[in-house]
Formats: C-alpha cells, sequence, structure tokens
C-alpha cells in the first residue's frame, strides 16, 4: 500500500495486477497506467472535485495499449498533494 503522502508512483514495486484510487483526479494518469502489467486494471473515480465523477476502469491490454469503461457515477473526495 502506498499512502497519498506519496509524491511519486512505485516502479520499482510493479507491474501490479490491479490499482485502486479512491479520490478523484480529472484524467487517469499515465504513469500509473504504466504500473500495470498486460491484463492489469486500473479502477479510480475521474471527474472535478466536488460534483459526480465517473467511476472508471482502465484494463492494459497490450503493451502502450488500454481499454477503458465507465462503471456508473460516484462522488469521491478530490486528490490532493501536502503542501510541503
Amino acid at each position: 500500500m502506498k499512502d497519498r503522502a506519496s509524491r511519486s508512483t512505485w516502479p520499482e514495486c510493479g507491474p501490479f495486477d490491479a490499482i485502486v484510487v479512491t479520490a478523484a483526479l480529472g484524467e487517469v494518469p499515465p504513469s500509473l497506467i504504466e504500473l500495470l502489467k498486460v491484463g492489469g486494471r486500473l479502477v479510480m473515480p475521474v471527474g472535478s472535485a466536488y460534483t459526480t465523477q465517473t467511476l472508471t476502469v482502465v484494463e492494459k491490454t497490450g503493451p502502450g495499449e488500454t481499454a477503458k469503461r465507465a462503471v456508473g457515477l460516484v462522488r469521491f473526495v478530490p486528490f490532493t498533494r501536502s503542501k510541503d
């Protein structure tokens, strides 16, 4: 597990079968997709803060290839970074 205070991804521990993001971002970060192994899935809320977001599943189907689908509407807190 990596907490929200982390400032970067965790490439030394990947590739991962699954990544779950529990805070909303405006878009899926490519750096997270890079951490998935082929067949791996990323699940996260995508959308603006404090509004309805789309719960999105991204599956890495091949090197540099993904399939994305929306599975429902959700409301998560926004992703934030520490100011220090």
